[in-house]
């Protein structure tokens, strides 16, 4: 049997995070969960952007991190922060191209300085190309990728989650990906490198799949994309309570369940052999959302558990933490006094730490200096002159 051990399977990694916005901190989240030590550089008064969102013990991002509030504009700051770095496995930033060079913190001196550094960079569309130096949010980002377009309900807008594709999907975990492996292609080289991680590139990365259904439909016209609830047994449907319905039984035995579970097997328009006549889909589907409405969103769930019928209730929220599924696995956990969702995934034997709450700006800033050598006196005299 192999030793379990609760530091992760990132411990030992240390981590110097740039204070940002969406992805870039969404990423060090999850390279802390999976215990690396994320030591976050906070500005010494928050932005107006920051005071938008939640702050202190609330901001979900900053779980498992330390905190040292440093004013990259004050000359004593770089100093520290060189010294900071001599430490450091993986440097996060999520700026706009050349504002780490403007603070003189550009990858040449820093991988100058530490060559075995990965020098990871978050941004909406690279560090290169016409649009670099562009504004932009997720929104924008999905839309470039093709992936909003994909995203749309049949015959209607295109929409996606907010902030899921672009931010969390295409940018931070796309980025966490990226640092584990320049981690592991370092062990090996002793050389770090730059990572350039677009949220632009990422989205459409997600889109791969949508892409691949794309080229099917242009090899093969006629084919409709069963995906995008076009097709009447891969949608949402409305419960008599107003709650929704997800329901989805694509492969034939699936499908079979389904149209059993509902007593609709002898309903010609069900029949399997006609599943994908399309010419019988605006009849099926007012079926069903009149079949759907007929009972509430409880019953339904009751109807169809046990089966493999494909159809699960649409939860908020609130009910998502408590579905048993969830609370079998500790899918959620409470830090801080917000239910949020826990480390993923799971390891069989470096297990990722339960997080600790989200650090007050600055909080950790006296034991993270001695830790890298900093003497009692350097750090008052930092204190003093506004540097910390």
């Amino acid at each position: 049997m192999n030793q379990v051990s609760s530091a992760g399977p990132l411990s030992g990694v240390r981590v110097l995070e740039f204070e940002g916005l969406g992805p870039a901190p969404f990423c060090g989240m999850l390279l802390a969960d999976m215990g690396a030590e994320v030591l976050l550089l906070e500005r010494p008064r928050p932005s107006h952007a920051q005071r938008l969102m939640s702050e202190g013990r609330r901001r979900v991002t900053h779980r498992g991190k330390r905190s040292l509030a440093l004013d990259l504009k004050h000359p004593e700051a770089l100093a520290v922060l060189l010294r900071l770095l001599d430490r450091a496995d993986v440097l996060l930033e999520g700026f706009r191209p050349g504002v780490m060079e403007r603070l003189g913190l550009g990858p040449e001196p820093c991988l100058a300085r530490n060559p075995r550094l990965i020098y990871a960079r978050m941004t909406g569309w690279g560090q290169t190309g016409p649009l670099a130096g562009a504004p932009g949010h997720d929104l924008n980002y999905v839309g470039l990728s093709g992936a909003l377009e994909a995203g749309r309900r049949h015959g209607g807008a295109p929409w996606a989650p907010p902030t899921l594709v672009g931010d969390m999907g295409g940018g931070g975990l796309l980025l966490a990906f990226g640092i584990a492996c320049a981690l592991l292609e370092a062990r090996r080289s002793g050389q770090g490198q730059v990572l350039d991680a677009a949220m632009a590139e990422g989205a459409a990365l997600l889109a791969q799949g949508l892409f691949n259904i794309h080229a099917e439909r242009e090899a093969r016209p006629g084919i409709e994309h069963l995906l995008d609830s076009s097709a009447p047994f891969y949608d949402v449907y409305a419960c008599a309570d107003g709650r929704w319905l997800s329901v989805a039984p694509l492969e034939p035995a699936f499908y079979a369940s389904f149209i059993q579970t509902l007593g609709l097997q002898e309903d010609p328009d069900f029949s399997p052999s006609c599943r994908f006549d399309q010419a019988r889909w605006p009849s099926m589907r007012s079926k069903l959302e009149a079949c759907f409405a007929a009972e509430d969103q409880a019953t339904w769930c009751r109807r169809f558990e046990g089966t493999e019928g494909c159809v699960m209730p649409v939860l908020d929220f609130e009910e998502a933490p408590r579905h048993p599924q969830h609370m079998a696995r500790g899918a959620f956990i409470n830090v801080g006094g917000v239910c949020q969702p826990a480390p993923a995934p799971m390891f069989s034997r470096t297990l990722a730490a339960r997080p600790a709450e989200p650090p007050l700006p600055g909080e950790h800033g006296q034991i993270c200096l001695e830790q890298a050598g900093f003497t009692p006196q350097e750090i008052e005299a930092l204190r003093a002159s506004g540097a910390i």
